[in-house]
């Protein structure tokens, strides 16, 4: 009944190690990942572009 993968987890725990150490760098700006929420999301989509099984994104909701 678990929602993700074994696979996308050891993502996550990849990114969030990378993070820590100071390696993890966001897209084409190349800026360093400070924050462990970023660093979970980009775990994720890794996942995600691997085809592993991750729930979908969740959709923003809309103004009024």
């Amino acid at each position: 009944m678990a929602k993700y993968s074994k696979e996308s987890q050891e993502d996550v725990k990849d990114a969030l190690h990378e993070m820590k150490k100071g390696e993890l760098k966001i897209g084409k700006s190349n800026k360093k990942v400070t924050n462990p929420k970023q660093a979970i999301a980009i775990g994720l989509s890794e996942a995600r572009k691997e085809g592993e099984k991750v729930p979908e994104p969740k959709k923003s909701a809309k103004k009024k």
